[in-house]
């Protein structure tokens, strides 16, 4: 059986703010965790009025410690934002305080426009073009015997899993050529996906850290006790990216009944491009659906996401995902 994971952006609601968006995101790791997922992952995001996840290493830190087994991680940390020391710093303290459980996915795009940017780490001159240097620079602070002059304290020797997060073939290429795990964000960019995985896979070179390709990819669920209800719970991922790729960023709507009906064809296509990898049913409905995926992919994880509005749908979804997959 194909292992399953959740991918959460901890959601600001319409209407609801980013404390509720952090209960909400304890109960769903909780939720995960009695459901058998093997990881809940958070991913950093800038200036997003509806996405609370910006302090990623705070918020791993607080999900660690209200869960017991589950595997916490970053999906990713935004690489070029950062100095790799402070990341070594930061997950290197999660690993000391939760041994075992801690995941660290790097991803080379800053997320963000450039006054964000020079807020965030103030050098203009940093860029995605340095990520490989910063990787391996990363991985070293963090290994039994670092290289560098400087020591990341807490960090070495904690040797915190990384993984190469991408959603084109630049990151197939690092991820195979350093040895990592490599997670593709097929649940929003999925246009390279099938190409991305089978260069990954034929170039991969085995390292200290992975003897074997593993890809792990995203996959957007919306899973309800009928095809009509998980229909409409999906309007709401559908309006975020409408407004998102409209210059309209704001929170989680309610979803809207007949929602497409009030989109134009170009609308539409769009949708259809960017969700493709996704599954929306009942629980019948979505086992087909992510099995078809998984044949389809040779994924050896998938990564779930749900951004549905009311909380206990959301966790009704996972749920009902588990329940298909061990059908």
């Amino acid at each position: 059986m194909t292992p399953l994971s959740v991918l959460d952006l901890s959601p600001i609601l319409e209407g609801s703010d980013a404390g509720q968006s952090f209960r909400n995101t304890v109960a769903l790791a909780r939720h995960a965790e009695q459901l058998g997922y093997r990881r809940f992952w958070l991913a950093e995001h800038h200036g997003m009025p509806g996405i609370a996840s910006a302090a990623t290493a705070v918020l791993i830190g607080h999900v660690a410690g209200q869960t017991r087994t589950i595997r916490v991680g970053a999906g990713g940390i935004m690489l070029p934002n950062h100095s790799p020391l402070v990341i070594a710093e930061q997950f290197g303290t999660l690993a000391s305080l939760y041994p075992s459980r801690i995941d660290l996915g790097l991803g080379r795009a800053p997320g963000s426009d450039q006054a964000t940017a020079r807020a965030l780490r103030r050098n203009l001159n940093a860029s995605a073009d340095e990520f490989p240097q910063e990787v391996v620079e990363l991985i070293d602070f963090l290994s039994d015997a670092p290289r560098q002059p400087v020591q990341a304290v807490p960090g070495r020797g904690t040797k915190v899993p990384v993984w190469i997060l991408g959603s084109s073939l630049f990151g197939a290429q690092l991820a195979a050529m350093l040895g990592l795990p490599y997670a593709f964000a097929s649940h929003f960019a999925p246009a390279q996906m099938m190409d991305a995985i089978e260069l990954y896979r034929a170039t991969f070179r085995p390292s200290e850290q992975l003897a074997k390709p593993y890809v792990m990819l995203g996959f957007n669920v919306f899973a309800a006790d009928s095809d009509a209800q998980a229909a409409l719970l999906a309007t709401s991922m559908q309006q975020a990216f409408v407004n998102l790729r409209t210059g309209r960023p704001g929170r989680l709507q309610p979803p809207v009944p007949g929602y497409m009906d009030t989109l134009g064809a170009p609308e539409r296509t769009m949708l259809a491009q960017v969700l493709s990898c996704t599954a929306i049913g009942s629980g019948d409905s979505v086992r087909e659906q992510i099995a078809a995926f998984v044949q389809r992919t040779g994924a050896d994880e998938l990564m779930l996401t749900s951004q549905i509005f009311d909380q206990q749908a959301r966790l009704r979804s996972y749920e009902l995902a588990a329940a298909a997959m061990h059908a």
